[in-house]
């Protein structure tokens, strides 16, 4: 359905705080991770036929982040395994089957980002606010590869499938804006740097290993580039963009197997645009005359079967994910099912750290009650020590006179 929606529609709305991050979960089309400035990540569960009353009660709530949560991303392979990065500089990965963080990334040293898996889910990429570029393995931890980006300031990363390359946009010395090519097993110096324009508003890569696709899309411009990825230099080849007066905040993107095949769209993007209220749809189309299905245009693509178990990925297998064809048009036949785990601990212990230990007040109202429960506390404790001090004095004159009496002489 099309067309404006009522005010009172149906909303999400079980958050204490804005909403920074929402994403689609990758097997289960009906589940959604959100992260907020209360400091939570949560899972929701649309019911069949959508909404039909405000949503309040998430399927499942995640605390273990001591400040804001400002992305999250679901493992691109493995069910079940989530990332949120917080602006405690932390990235955790939760096991949604005990809804417990199972590993911690702290290996950042200021507010990250953007997150990038590559195909397996084996490494993530991350940019970070002090002006790095990372490759770490997740599992462990570890840092593999790290460039000090002072020429080209990265904000956003996308790994280009399976070429082993990294492609980050940012800012040059100059305030141009500009992308960068990286070999992600060596990031001392990019491959390519290529100057956009010199506009300010972030640009946001995304890619399409189907096609070797590159669409550059910055916030506040009404256009988009692409550019077609090869294996030898060059590396980028600019085709066109496609152009619109109305300026865009944000874009999300579907899924391969929800586009119109029989039409030859290989790219959909949702553009908000702002000053309207309005999500645009914008799809990429490639124009073929005949009605026939375009192998070249369409090869096989991850699919909705997770290819491992949380279990499995944690203990060190690494596997591709299972494709499918989108020849016989998409039948939703996944049997996974995403089920709550019922939780009873209070500490959330990961790496020897218990990560709720001291959690600070989650809202503004929270920070107010606190505030005035521990000018209570305090208050309490000055007349306490007040009257001991009173009784002190006491038993010192009372003493004292104890000592000078005749008596004791």
């Amino acid at each position: 359905q099309t067309g404006r929606i009522e005010p009172n529609y149906p909303k999400v709305c079980g958050h204490q705080g804005n909403v920074l991050d929402i994403k689609w979960n990758p097997f289960i089309e009906n589940v959604i991770a959100s992260c907020s400035e209360d400091t939570s990540v949560r899972i929701w569960e649309i019911p069949e036929g959508g909404l039909k009353r405000n949503m309040t009660e998430a399927a499942l709530e995640l605390y273990g982040h001591s400040r804001r949560v400002g992305l999250v991303e679901w493992h691109p392979t493995t069910n079940n395994i989530l990332f949120s990065a917080g602006y405690d500089y932390k990235v955790l990965i939760w096991n949604l089957e005990v809804g417990e963080p199972v590993k911690m990334i702290d290996c950042h040293t200021d507010v990250i980002l953007c997150l990038s898996f590559n195909t397996d889910g084996s490494l993530v990429a991350t940019t970070c606010k002090d002006k790095r570029l990372r490759v770490v393995e997740p599992r462990s931890g570890r840092v593999l590869q790290e460039a000090s980006c002072k020429n080209h300031r990265v904000n956003r990363v996308v790994f280009l499938g399976s070429t082993k390359r990294l492609l980050t946009t940012g800012v040059s010395r100059w305030n141009t804006r500009q992308i960068a090519l990286w070999d992600q097993e060596d990031l001392s110096m990019p491959l390519i740097e290529e100057e956009i324009d010199g506009l300010s508003g972030l640009l946001f890569p995304f890619y399409d290993a189907d096609t070797h696709m590159l669409y550059l899309a910055g916030k506040g411009d009404g256009n988009i580039r692409y550019y077609e990825i090869g294996s030898e230099k060059p590396y980028l080849s600019y085709l066109m963009e496609f152009r619109s007066p109305a300026p865009q905040k944000g874009l999300g993107v579907m899924p391969k197997h929800g586009l119109d095949v029989s039409a030859c769209e290989v790219f959909r993007f949702y553009k908000l645009i702002t000053l309207k209220g309005l999500i645009e749809p914008i799809s990429m189309i490639v124009p073929r005359r005949s009605e026939t299905y375009q192998e070249d245009i369409y090869p096989m693509t991850p699919g909705t079967e997770p290819a491992l178990t949380p279990d499995e990925w944690l203990s060190g297998v690494n596997r591709d994910p299972i494709l499918m064809s989108l020849k016989e048009g998409y039948k939703r036949n996944s049997k996974v099912v995403f089920k709550a785990p019922v939780r009873e601990k209070k500490s959330v212990v990961v790496n020897g750290i218990d990560l709720l230990e001291n959690v600070p007040p989650r809202t503004e109202n929270e920070l107010l009650r606190m505030f005035f429960r521990q000018q209570d506390e305090i208050r309490r404790l000055k007349d306490e020590l007040a009257q001991k001090d009173i009784r002190i004095r006491q038993l010192q004159l009372e003493l004292k006179n104890f000592r000078n009496s005749p008596k004791n002489n």
